[in-house]
């Protein structure tokens, strides 16, 4: 039975920036994922995700956002991979949107995370938008607030840059092993796999959507959803979709529930671009969900979210895949202490706003698994706000 100071159940973004971070502390670590990871089965895959700054989904996690733009600077200078582009941000929404991303009031709580942390940004109106970024069909009453540092992470690149400067630092990793279970005591961990036993000190648990099934005191704060993800064609001047001259986007449209979202053409007009919107109609089970688009999600798309709004995409789909989003009933994270042992951290940055805030994640997990007190305020994270729990800081 091989010993560890720390051992990472699930390697995607949580776990990889953990398991990095662990290393560079000199923390004897252990890395144990299902699959081989970045792989496309859980939540951290599908070239993009957006990353900004002011957030709207609470201020608190605004310096999350800060600390993970310098920590993918200072990991694409160690590791020479291109991972962050700040081509700018744009969120459109009005006072009459129907739309809302994740919370309610997500555009003026941008806004007001913005103001507060002094984040450079603009505000546009409808005339503005149309001026500057043509190929969005916004209304009258529609208003715009661009952010120049936001941009786009590849996560893929991120989670393979991480684990390859984890295992220079003597991380172990091992890849294609499921983890079973664990047995805590007031002594260790021993986690069990479909390949063997392992103790540490710590465990840090990080599977994103096959978290309700290992963890099942705490299952009834999460559920999974299944979501898509399309790259539509170009069908008209290709430089209108150039990362230089169309920042990501966030869009709260008049007559939806919820918004749409989307990416530069990042690899060239051939490659379309990226664009989805969000599903919460029926919950999922990681193993057994549909993995495959159907022809008619992708009409859907197109006909309801794209031709209504955006100029210049034609209804031919490139590429379409499937991910998975963890929700938490409040659309927070859940950075905490099992409720029943003080000795494994569960993280679940989730609720499909998560991975921008991975690299400080991961640099607190660190942090809180060898007894450092963390940089950021994890108390906005606890399960006590569902029930139960303990806190971070328990012993």
């Amino acid at each position: 039975m091989q010993s560890f100071d720390v051992a990472v159940l699930g390697l995607g973004a949580t776990g990889s920036a953990a398991l990095y971070h662990l290393a560079k502390r000199g923390v004897r670590a252990l890395g144990i994922d299902r699959y081989s990871p970045p792989h496309p089965f859980g939540s951290t895959h599908g070239d993009t995700r957006v990353t900004r700054l002011a957030i709207g989904e609470g201020e608190h996690y605004t310096p999350l956002a800060l600390r993970s733009h310098a920590l993918w600077r200072e990991l694409e200078a160690e590791t020479k991979e291109d991972l962050l582009t700040a081509n700018g941000g744009l969120i459109i929404s009005s006072r009459a949107t129907t739309a809302h991303t994740h919370v309610e009031h997500f555009f003026d709580n941008t806004l007001a995370a913005a103001r507060k942390f002094g984040i450079t940004h603009e505000l546009l109106d409808a005339a503005e938008i149309r001026r500057r970024f043509p190929q969005f069909k916004v209304a009258d009453h529609e208003r715009g607030y661009l952010e120049k540092e936001a941009g786009f992470v590849r996560p893929e690149r991120c989670v393979a840059a991480h684990l390859r400067a984890a295992e220079r630092r003597g991380a172990i990793i091992r890849r294609n092993e499921r983890g079973v279970g664990f047995r805590a005591s007031a002594g260790g961990v021993t986690v069990e796999t479909d390949r063997g036993l392992y103790t540490a000190a710590t465990l840090v648990v990080a599977i994103g959507p096959w978290l309700p099934g290992w963890a099942e005191s705490i299952a009834p704060y999460f559920r999974i959803y299944r979501q898509t993800l399309f790259w539509f064609a170009i069908d008209g001047p290709s430089a209108l979709f150039e990362a230089e001259r169309c920042p990501i986007f966030i869009w709260e449209v008049m007559g939806r529930k919820y918004g749409v979202y989307g990416f530069p053409a990042i690899d060239g007009p051939d490659g379309g671009i990226k664009i989805a919107t969000e599903q919460f109609d029926g919950t999922s089970d990681p193993d057994t969900v549909r993995r495959d688009v159907t022809q008619s999600e992708i009409r859907s798309m197109y006909e309801e979210c794209i031709a209504p709004h955006i100029s210049g995409v034609s209804a031919r789909c490139l590429k379409a895949l499937t991910c998975l989003y963890t929700v938490t009933p409040d659309f927070g994270f859940v950075l905490d202490r099992h409720p029943d042992s003080e000795r494994v951290l569960i993280a679940s940055p989730c609720s499909g706003h998560g991975f921008k805030h991975s690299p400080a994640i991961g640099e607190g997990l660190a942090e809180l698994a060898t007894g450092a007190a963390p940089r950021f305020d994890t108390s906005r994270f606890a399960l006590r706000r569902f029930g139960r729990s303990r806190t971070l800081g328990s012993s």
